[in-house]
């Protein structure tokens, strides 16, 4: 569906999804969450925590938990969509019309928000070390208010960077990635950052 600069403005795009994106935002509504734009899509907070999330793929329309594995599953219904990447999120995803179980959801909803109330959570495990490519250390090297700049970003914003552009194979491909990453460094943004 792209990326959204507001919530209104996500649901207002036309989708094959558009009913049952609406359904699932009343759900997480009357589930008392607050409503917030994060990467583009609906997150839905409570108790201080990321609970929940919808978006809408080309295949299906999805809600990921936050903290999905922690949640009993009673149905089975969770799958992690990014096997070797996370370790707490869960997605339940449904094809084009599939009928919403509302009170299902709904419970599997309070369970996650009970977690959150009770400080229950997946912690990522201890990261590697930042290894900045040579392009952006040599960048950084050569003008200090930027270098001041990136240190003050969180750590997973910094190797958000560093891996965008140490992932590209090609140079002109990580020139591209590095100018437009210093760009945003400039002006204290994360790389998803722009999207919200």
């Amino acid at each position: 569906m792209g990326y959204s600069k507001t919530v209104d403005e996500f649901f207002a795009k036309p989708s094959p999804y558009a009913k049952q994106l609406a359904e699932l935002r009343q759900i997480m509504l009357d589930a008392g969450m607050e409503e917030t734009l994060k990467w583009g899509s609906p997150v839905y907070v409570a108790h201080g925590k990321n609970i929940a999330g919808i978006s809408a793929f080309k295949s299906y329309v999805g809600i990921w938990f936050f903290q999905g594995a922690l949640l009993s599953d009673v149905k089975g219904v969770l799958m992690n969509a990014q096997e070797g990447k996370t370790v707490a999120m869960r997605q339940w995803r449904f094809q084009k019309d599939e009928p919403l179980d509302v009170p299902l959801i709904s419970s599997y909803i309070r369970e996650a928000m009970a977690n959150a109330r009770e400080g229950r959570e997946i912690k990522p495990a201890k990261a590697k070390p930042l290894v900045l490519p040579l392009e952006l250390k040599e960048a950084l090297k050569s003008d200090d208010v930027l270098k001041q700049q990136f240190d003050q970003l969180s750590k997973s914003c910094r190797r958000e960077y560093a891996e965008y552009i140490g992932e590209a194979k090609r140079e002109d491909t990580r020139m591209r990635r590095l100018e437009k990453s210093l760009a945003l460094i400039r002006e204290k943004k994360g790389l998803h950052d722009k999207y919200t």
